[in-house]
């Protein structure tokens, strides 16, 4: 494939191949960016950034809900591109084209909604016979770095807000899986985006990227990704709008009142899904000392029956992770568990290639590093505790604050959790991850800072004037 930069396709003077997690085969090739085509990209997004402020919000809701639709016409394409570049089984793949086009049509809507408010000046000292109020105008360059792991909805998530309100983007996908987001560039120009509207260009992060946010031009940076990453933008950033959303590993506190079969299969949903690479994966499981026992025996062979293997085979419920080094590393941190004292009570063991087994380790001490800090793969790990106060404080002990969830009856322990736990996404009798693409979504700590949802992220897209007539 080819990248967009200056209002056209080019191939690149260099490429690299895209190859599929799951066997290795060659999926296509994309360009590897230069700092000559960084440039061009560059000075195109500042000529596109006046194209879209001239664009009406009529017209640029217009556009993203007829890339909407687009994508709905093209779904089953689109999610056989993201099950070969990314490796998560199809039916995953397919609920996330679904939810993209959800994203883009949620982010016309906010299109129209793009208001100021009227600033009673009266109520001050002398502000007798002045009127004010607010505009937001187009902030003008966005930048979305996108990660690997939801490469089509989490690049909705960026580009859409940004194209609603007004802006240029500029589009640097994840190194391995930069086809869908490619695909969607394409949409979004049959859609009637401005040629200069977007860029999308594709090479290493750790040159394409640091260039372009290092870059004075860009005025807004959008990044999902690891914390590190996210910790050397922040200091090659400079002075320029921010919003990071980065790792987690995130808690599920299960109490004695809990219906343990239902908290047993949410784990297993929501442990492994997308072989555990997702921010809000259920990582760390607490549950209290009375039913630890009964909640393992439960959730042991719903784990055991999750079938790996292709993911374009409709009966395989777990692909493989996005690299096998990667496998090798979540191999390396259970084993780290099982000298600390853990117990693997399934899974574990041989990999194949970059498929590594659904693991659940039990007994797990929360200073291991597998509870510590960020799995990102397809192993669940289960801590015991004795009372609410012993939960929050395992739960709380983390660098992260993402997602967490609790299963109980009790409406006091429920508002207790919500009370005292330090994280952004909080879900009440359902595990951490679980996520409507309208919310306000981002973290606390260093989970990142700002709020991703179409019309929070516009808010964080735009500048706001204030207008005073005197």
């Amino acid at each position: 494939m080819k990248m967009y930069i200056g209002g056209g396709w080019t191939a690149g003077s260099e490429t690299r191949e895209v190859r599929s997690p799951f066997d290795a085969s060659v999926v296509d090739t994309v360009p590897w960016a230069t700092p000559d085509e960084v440039e061009e990209a560059l000075a195109s997004s500042v000529r596109g950034s006046k194209a879209m402020a001239a664009l009406s919000a009529y017209r640029r809701s217009a556009i993203l809900h007829d890339a909407a639709q687009l994508l709905r016409q093209r779904s089953e394409e689109f999610a056989l591109i993201l099950t070969r570049e990314m490796g998560k089984v199809i039916a995953e793949s397919r609920a996330e084209v679904g939810r993209a086009a959800e994203t883009l049509t949620l982010s016309g809507e906010e299109a129209k909604r793009l208001c100021g408010e009227t600033i009673p000046l009266d109520a001050a000292p002398g502000g007798e016979g002045k009127f004010g109020f607010t505009i937001r105008i187009p902030c003008g360059v966005v930048l979305a770095i996108t990660p690997f792991n939801f490469p089509l909805n989490l690049v909705a998530h960026k580009v859409g807000p940004a194209i609603a309100a007004g802006n240029a983007v500029i589009l640097k996908p994840a190194s391995d899986t930069p086809l869908s987001a490619l695909k969607l560039t394409e949409l979004l120009i049959e859609a009637g985006l401005p040629p200069e509207g977007i860029q999308c260009i594709t090479g290493s992060g750790g040159s394409v990227g640091a260039q372009l946010c290092a870059d004075g031009r860009v005025r807004k940076i959008s990044f999902t990704g690891s914390r590190d990453v996210g910790a050397g933008i922040t200091k090659m950033a400079g002075l320029k709008k921010i919003t990071m959303e980065l790792g987690s590993n995130s808690p599920l506190i299960v109490m004695p009142d809990a219906d343990v079969a239902r908290v047993a299969a949410t784990t297993a949903a929501t442990g492994y899904a997308n072989a555990g690479q997702s921010c809000i994966s259920t990582q760390r499981v607490l549950v209290d000392r009375r039913i630890y026992g009964d909640f393992l025996d439960a959730v042991i062979p719903i784990v055991e029956a999750i079938s790996t293997g292709d993911p374009l085979d409709e009966s395989v419920r777990m692909g493989p992770m996005i690299r096998e080094a990667e496998a090798q590393r979540v191999g390396a941190w259970v084993e780290e568990a099982v000298q600390g004292g853990a117990r693997v009570m399934t899974g574990g063991g041989e990999r194949r290639g970059a498929i590594y087994q659904p693991t659940l380790v039990a007994d797990v001490d929360p200073n291991l590093r597998i509870s510590r800090e960020e799995v990102f793969g397809p192993a669940v790990v289960v801590t015991e505790f004795n009372g609410i106060d012993e939960a929050i404080a395992l739960a709380n002990a983390s660098q992260y604050g993402l997602g967490a969830g609790i299963f109980t009856e009790n409406i006091r322990v429920a508002m207790e959790f919500v009370r005292r736990m330090e994280s952004g996404n909080l879900m009440v009798n359902w595990a951490p991850n679980w996520r409507a693409d309208m919310m306000p979504y981002g973290g606390l700590k260093d989970s990142g800072m700002g709020k991703e949802g179409p019309k929070y992220a516009i808010q964080e897209m735009t500048d706001m004037k204030m207008v005073v007539f005197h």
